[in-house]
């Protein structure tokens, strides 16, 4: 079965980035491009892996990830987020709040796919 994800940032030219990035690979790619679309998808879709701005107009990656945890139905997604936030306290409070990895923009695109590979174990 083909491993679901979510690529989730209100950028558009991002997330076209991630997509093309990942779609040779054989995942199963979607997108929303606010928090509150992120959490419905995450719900009905339930994808393996989440891909997560940080700084989001309508909802902060911290906050969605934290609701993906701690919902009975969510909790087992994978969050990697994705952001241009790098000091050790952006990536703390990531971990604090769920997140699996973290992963800074500007990012080459075979980093991206050895990072989701790890974390999807495939």
């Amino acid at each position: 079965m083909r491993k679901k994800i979510l690529i989730v940032d209100d950028e558009a030219n991002v997330r076209e980035l991630v997509r093309v990035s990942l779609e040779d690979e054989g995942f199963d790619l979607s997108e929303a491009a606010d928090g509150k679309e992120a959490l419905e998808l995450a719900r009905t879709l339930r994808p393996d892996l989440v891909i997560l701005d940080l700084m989001m107009p309508d909802k902060w990656g911290y906050t969605v990830c934290e609701e993906l945890k701690q919902g009975a139905d969510t909790r087992q997604i994978l969050v990697l987020f994705l952001t241009a936030r790098t000091s050790a306290q952006s990536k703390k409070m990531g971990q604090l709040k769920g997140g699996d990895a973290f992963l800074v923009k500007p990012f080459q695109p075979q980093e991206l796919k050895q990072k989701v590979k790890e974390l999807l174990g495939v």
